[in-house]
């Protein structure tokens, strides 16, 4: 039987594949609510056969949003959209999951494809927060940095998010604490650069996400997976470092967190990453050699054999398909054929299965 193609079961969900759709925004909200874009985007994953369909970054409050157009998660008003989408992605007998996100300092964006700038307060925009008082981007507006209320907040939205992603019906969480949103602020020492408890020392630097880990627990059922998206290098000297992230998840293992998503980079502007396709796979690889945890790979994993082989290799648990899975909604399907797998195919679309 083909690796990629057998069953992973975390706590008491069990995945038929190891192939995952990754959370990717779509931009395509107003004031945070699902419209049909979002059913037809995550529910045709569902139906070319992905085992796990993760919801795109999904803001726990407004001002956690990327851009005016962000999904949202912060009122109980968004739950019915919500819920929407993940009873049709279960009925395709795909694991519904969600990422939950606050963008810290790289709030308040258009979106990439109206130019991806800071939105003026007059604008729509709003006022940004961070650890510290550093824009992302030389010429930005600083953000602010949050005080003990601020931390406080943001604590308590990413466990009520969590609360209403289960009304939702998803069955897979994943906090967001990657690309230099507000959680990997505070991890690398390039962003955070605090003298309270939140900051200085790694221990100190890792307390919000573990903080925000034991929040999101305290609601979400004990038989349900928890995630964390981490960025496992800043790919830049002085900065977040792989042998942090194997620390990291030691800790989080602890917390009750289930899978490592290994993603890596984007908390600095000019950072030079060396993409090639699978140039991700050796952190989960290496957080799952030296801590026992599951991990997911992702970044540039196009071609079957290619997931086949780090599933295979026990180099990850998972592969979180982005890009490919935009261009190609049944990669699934058609990854089986090419490795030889017989898997179901939805009874609508029989006819035009290869014999």
């Amino acid at each position: 039987m083909s690796a990629l193609f057998s069953p992973l079961k975390i706590r008491e969900i069990e995945l038929k594949n190891r192939i995952a759709v990754s959370p990717m925004c779509m931009y395509s909200s107003k004031d945070g609510f699902t419209n049909d874009w979002h059913l037809v985007h995550l529910g045709s994953r569902a139906v070319g056969g992905a085992g796990l369909v993760i919801c795109e970054a999904t803001a726990v409050s407004p001002e956690g949003r990327i851009t005016p157009s962000d999904l949202g998660i912060w009122q109980d008003e968004h739950i019915e959209g919500l819920r929407r989408i993940t009873s049709f992605v279960t009925a395709q007998g795909a694991v519904p999951g969600i990422q939950l996100a606050h963008a810290g300092r790289k709030a308040s964006h258009s979106s990439p494809w109206t130019g991806g700038k800071v939105v003026p307060a007059g604008e729509g925009g709003w006022q940004t927060v961070a650890p510290s008082a550093i824009p992302f981007s030389e010429g930005e507006p600083a953000p602010e940095a949050l005080d003990r209320a601020g931390i406080e907040k943001v604590l308590a939205d990413f466990k009520a998010a969590a609360q209403r992603a289960l009304a939702a019906g998803f069955k897979v969480v994943e906090i967001h604490a990657a690309h230099g949103y507000l959680l990997q602020e505070f991890l690398s020492p390039i962003s955070n650069k605090r003298t309270d408890e939140y900051g200085g020392s790694f221990e100190n630097r890792m307390r919000l996400l573990q903080q925000a880990v034991q929040q999101v627990r305290t609601v979400w059922p004990e038989e349900l997976p928890l995630f964390v998206r981490i960025s496992a290098t800043d790919w830049i000297e002085g900065g977040w470092t792989a042998d942090d992230s194997v620390a990291l998840a030691a800790a989080l293992q602890d917390k009750g967190v289930d899978l490592i998503d290994c993603s890596s980079g984007g908390n600095v502007a000019n950072a030079k990453i060396p993409v090639e396709p699978g140039y991700q796979v050796p952190f989960a690889e290496r957080i799952r050699r030296e801590t026992g945890m599951a991990t997911g790979a992702v970044g540039l994993i196009t071609e079957p054999k290619l997931a086949e082989a780090i599933v295979l290799s026990g180099k990850a648990d998972l592969v979180l398909l982005g890009r490919e899975e935009l261009r190609d909604p049944y990669f699934p399907l058609h990854a089986a054929q090419v490795l030889g797998e017989e898997v179901e195919w939805p009874v609508q679309y029989q006819r035009a299965k290869p014999h």
